[in-house]
């Protein structure tokens, strides 16, 4: 009897672990060869964000967006509201989007120091967006587990209560304990927040692609990068400091701990789109596999 528990915890576990997987997203960043990449690397069924760089700017990541559009990819371009000027500017770039087929955005306030206008915050993006009467289907705003580095918690539990009725969705920033995520999503729905949660996580890339990629990004943003991700750099410095599989299974195992909420994976890939993409298919290949022989097992008498 104790065995036939055991499995089917672990069987629970798994399935949560395939709901997960299946439910995965890329983040990439609009730089020279990501078209390339993507193409190369990813299927098409995979969805994709386009992060903003502050030395690009928004235009970059908005060209590259209408490229893989093009190419049958369904692509969720950032909007950071500090680097909106006006209205007008918001107006603008809907209908560039709308006329793209864009139906999913990701709303962020930005890292630039200094807004570019009137627009301080997503929430304040967002009301904007509402009053245009925005097209999109999918609008993703952040969430943070683990709290800001620059903003009180309750800064961010009011933030996210005024961005939540404007929003169809949560992506979570990176935290690296799953018990915390986990806590956090049940906490938010407590609070009134019923929204699905897209948890944030590195993918497979190493630590000197994470340096190069820093190193790129112009010299103010890279800084303010390196700040964020101190947890992250570290455990790479460590060997064996991140193991993406590992952290996924963790994640799989705390999502009983939430309220429901938790729906997906969103892998920063840093641009490592191959390594990514084969990390992906070998996990969705093991959790499948193991889920069927669970089940197989499960039914017999």
């Amino acid at each position: 009897m104790t065995i036939q528990r055991e499995d089917a915890r672990a069987g629970r576990r798994r399935s949560h672990l395939v709901d997960l997987v299946r439910n995965i997203s890329y983040e990439v960043m609009p730089f020279k060869n990501t078209e390339r990449d993507v193409l190369h690397s990813v299927p098409v069924e995979v969805p994709l964000a386009v992060t903003v760089t502050e030395a690009k700017g928004i235009d970059a990541t908005l060209d590259l967006t209408e490229r893989l559009m093009r190419h049958g990819y369904s692509v969720s371009p950032h909007l950071p509201a500090r680097q909106f000027v006006d209205q007008q500017h918001v107006a603008d770039v809907v209908v560039r989007l709308q006329e793209a087929r864009v139906r999913s955005v990701f709303v962020v306030g930005g890292d630039a120091p200094k807004p570019a206008g009137s627009f301080q915050d997503a929430y304040s993006l967002l009301r904007t967006m509402e009053e245009l009467g925005h097209p999109f289907d999918a609008v993703g705003i952040g969430g943070y587990p683990e709290g800001h580095a620059a903003i009180a918690r309750d800064a961010l539990d009011l933030a996210l209560k005024q961005k939540a009725p404007l929003a169809t969705r949560i992506l979570t920033q990176i935290c690296f304990d799953a018990t915390t995520t986990a806590d956090w999503a049940s906490g938010i729905a407590a609070a009134g927040i019923d929204l699905p949660v897209y948890v944030g996580m590195p993918g497979p890339v190493n630590r000197q692609k994470l340096m190069r990629i820093s190193a790129g990004i112009g010299l103010g943003q890279s800084a303010r990068f390196l700040q964020k991700q101190q947890s992250l750099l570290w455990r790479f410095l460590l060997p064996g400091g991140y193991n993406p599989t590992r952290l996924a299974k963790q994640l799989g195992a705390a999502v009983p701990r939430s309220a429901g909420n938790v729906r997906g994976l969103h892998i920063f890939t840093f641009n490592e789109l191959r390594q990514t993409e084969l990390w992906r298919q070998r996990l969705l290949s093991a959790v499948s596999a193991r889920s069927s022989e669970t089940f197989g097992r499960d039914e017999r008498p």
